[in-house]
């Protein structure tokens, strides 16, 4: 995001894992060579320093070496890839690295309140309740981080094993460079092949993780009615900071575009877009240039597109309950809400046929088809909100005051849990919060004021499923 807007953004992702690995992706698909490498050959190995970072040599080309040769290209073309690996690691070997630190801390910070836990427990009665109370209470609120700082620990061991990878991979790519042929091409290329897809899952798995947290809201405009929603396009190619903005939950049919969150923020410039249909709920989504959107009064689902301004399909939800028949806490015909994650396109209803409780299902985003359906046992009516973060349904336990997540529901192994993750419902009416999986965080429309949160999420990687 261009402008202030973009360090604003920056300050607001401060995660802890998984927050972070948006931007490798495009390290991973950046070429790193000249743009003509007949003239400009250049041979990369890579090193550590004595604060163990990543140095890259470069090695003047040679003069005499055929650059047409179709082994040269080949061997070009490994080095590039291993090379844009190298940097990948780098971010991320420097960003764990820097989670390992504050993990550690907090390591540190547990064996301190564990002792001088122990120390209060053991001559209580010489002090007082409150005193014990809020040092026990404080324990019990640090201690299920004991297992994240092991798997920290793992993930720090995984990533130095890639980066000796890599090094190994250059040094043996420079030597075939002094002496072509002296090494099987086909060999090398299935191991750079063979590191490239482990580096990629590995990536893929920290994208995702649990949400163990929700940070302070911030307000980023108040506008509107007492109910809404408001989104960006998580699919939206690098430049398309556009925001989409629908005022009220039903009888209204105009989406407002603002070209940037900038402008959303501090202007009221729109292009508005008539829809052909009024909507229901508030649990519209925007997803590859397509409004996703529920029919008013019916449990139709329609698929617009914002660019023609035409309809590209339409389906019903089978046995999904509408006009106010199982509705969120609030009401306000949120019967159906449609939600988007990294893995794509979900809807959240409820049925007669699961007496009322939440039902979710995986569509196509191209043909709105159901993929896979779970039957959850949470009541629909007793929900405040709910969204969705890699595969798993978060419900909140009300809408007004206090609130919290207590509720997850996981798809990949259809179990749930109940948690508890506090965040503060500054503005006392939710009536919209989705997740968007771009910007890593959760947008929310609250009693007429826009606000975003930021989410942490905390990662498992195991060296045998890489």
């Amino acid at each position: 995001m261009p402008g202030t807007w973009q360090g604003w953004i920056a300050r607001l992702h401060q995660t802890r894992a998984a927050w972070f690995l948006g931007g490798l992706w495009a390290n991973l698909r950046t070429g790193v060579l000249p743009t003509n490498p007949e003239e400009s050959w250049q041979v990369y190995s890579s090193a550590q320093d004595s604060e163990g970072r990543c140095i890259c040599t470069v090695v003047a080309p040679q003069q005499t070496m055929c650059s047409r040769d179709a082994r040269t290209k080949q061997l070009r073309q490994l080095l590039e890839k291993v090379q844009n690996m190298s940097q990948s690691i780098e971010v991320l070997d420097r960003r764990t690295q820097r989670d390992l630190q504050y993990v550690e801390k907090m390591e540190n910070q547990m064996k301190g309140l564990e002792s001088k836990f122990k120390q209060v427990e053991e001559s209580h009665k010489q002090h007082l309740a409150r005193q014990f109370k809020a040092i026990k209470a404080k324990m019990d609120e640090l201690r299920p981080l004991i297992p994240v700082l092991e798997e920290y620990k793992a993930d720090a061991k995984l990533v130095l094993q890639f980066k000796e990878e890599v090094q190994n991979l250059t040094s043996v790519l420079n030597e075939l460079q002094e002496e072509i042929g002296a090494y099987d091409y086909d060999e090398l290329q299935s191991r750079v092949s063979n590191l490239e897809e482990r580096l990629r899952a590995c990536m893929q798995k920290l994208a995702c993780g649990k949400l163990t947290g929700i940070s302070d809201p911030v307000t980023v405009k108040t506008s509107g009615s007492r109910f809404g929603s408001w989104m960006t396009d998580p699919l939206a190619p690098e430049g398309d900071n556009r925001v989409w903005y629908m005022d009220g939950y039903h009888n209204n049919r105009f989406v407002r575009e603002y070209k940037s969150m900038v402008d959303f923020m501090n202007t009221d410039n729109f292009t508005s877009h008539r829809l052909p249909h009024p909507w229901s709920g508030t649990g519209q989504v925007v997803y590859n240039g397509s409004i996703y959107f529920n029919k008013f009064q019916s449990h139709i689902i329609i698929r617009f597109d914002l660019k023609t301004e035409t309809i590209l399909k339409t389906r019903s939800l089978d046995y999904a309950g509408y006009n106010n028949m199982y509705h969120y806490a609030w009401g306000g015909h949120s019967d159906i809400d449609l939600m988007v994650d990294e893995s794509g396109l979900w809807a959240v209803y409820a049925t007669n046929q699961n007496a009322g409780n939440i039902v979710v299902s995986r569509l196509d985003p191209v043909s709105l088809q159901t993929l896979q359906t779970w039957n959850t046992s949470y009541p629909k009516r007793s929900a405040g909100e709910a969204f969705i973060i890699c595969g798993t349904l978060y419900v909140t336990n009300g809408y007004s005051g206090g609130t919290k997540v207590h509720y997850a529901y996981q798809t990949n192994a259809s179990t749930y849990e109940y948690i508890d993750i506090p965040f503060q419902n500054k503005y006392s009416h939710i009536s919209m919060l989705d997740y968007n999986p771009k910007d890593r965080a959760l947008y929310a429309w609250n009693n007429g004021h826009q606000i975003l949160y930021n989410v942490t999420l905390f990662h498992v990687i195991r060296s045998d499923e890489l």
